[in-house]
């Protein structure tokens, strides 16, 4: 059985990691370099770092900063934000990446998984989904969850496994920075539709929001920010939490 996984998100805008809720009121947590040093030190199982702007603002993800955090780090980054084409994957790898994080450049190019997939393999695409309902339906969100692109979440998810995505991240709008538990009927939906990895994010309040969310088959990781930012929620007091619920964790 492959332990879980618990990954703390670093949202990076101007610099700075940042966080709201439901995507929106963003406000300052802390420098992105001191974070990681933070989360290195402190059991997460890997790093995730989102530069939240560089779709909407149609920028590259600034290199500098992800330079200094994979420099301070020795577990598994995911990176994400403003990754349209090959080079763009190539530039992050460079930086100290180990998995990129396609979003909205996917959407505007279903091809970059396939070609991405093929050059650097499955395991280093990770399809990242902004999903929120709109009338009853499971809705794809571009450009940091400020544009509804009218696809069919889960359907999107199936075609970007069968492209090559090695593993999905599932971040619910509707739950994101709320604090009363991960969107369990969302993930349970994708679940039963994709058969790679989920990493579940958006809604993380409490150690137990964790326990009920390993419950779920299917779901390999539980990802939050603001709760591990701010020291509510211990990383190692949680894996030890998850553990003593028979859990299998990397301690």
């Amino acid at each position: 059985m492959l332990a879980k996984r618990i990954i703390p998100c670093l949202d990076v805008k101007d610099g700075r990691v940042v966080k709201g809720t439901n995507f929106q009121g963003l406000r300052d947590m802390a420098d992105p370099v001191e974070m990681a040093r933070f989360y290195n030190a402190s059991g997460a199982d890997e790093l995730v770092f989102y530069d939240i702007t560089a779709s909407a603002e149609g920028r590259n993800l600034f290199t500098d900063i992800l330079r200094a955090v994979a420099s301070e780090i020795f577990i598994p980054l995911t990176v994400g934000g403003g990754i349209r084409t090959l080079d763009d994957f190539d530039r992050v790898l460079k930086c100290g990446a180990d998995k990129v994080s396609v979003n909205s450049g996917a959407i505007a190019d279903p091809s970059l998984i396939g070609a991405a997939a093929k050059k650097y393999g499955d395991q280093c695409v990770v399809l990242s989904m902004d999903v929120k309902r709109v009338d009853g339906q499971f809705r794809l969100f571009a450009k940091g969850g400020r544009e509804d692109t009218g696809i069919d979440a889960m359907e999107w998810a199936v075609r970007g496994v069968e492209n090559g995505a090695g593993e999905i991240v599932l971040n619910s709008i509707d739950t994101d920075g709320v604090k009363e538990g991960f969107d369990l009927p969302m993930l349970d939906a994708l679940a039963a539709r994709v058969g790679v990895p989920i990493i579940a994010s958006g809604g993380a309040g409490k150690m137990e929001d964790f326990a009920e969310l390993f419950t779920h088959p299917g779901i390999d990781a539980g990802l939050a920010a603001s709760i591990f930012h701010t020291g509510e929620v211990d990383i190692r007091s949680l894996k030890q939490y998850l553990r003593d619920k028979g859990v299998e964790m990397r301690l």
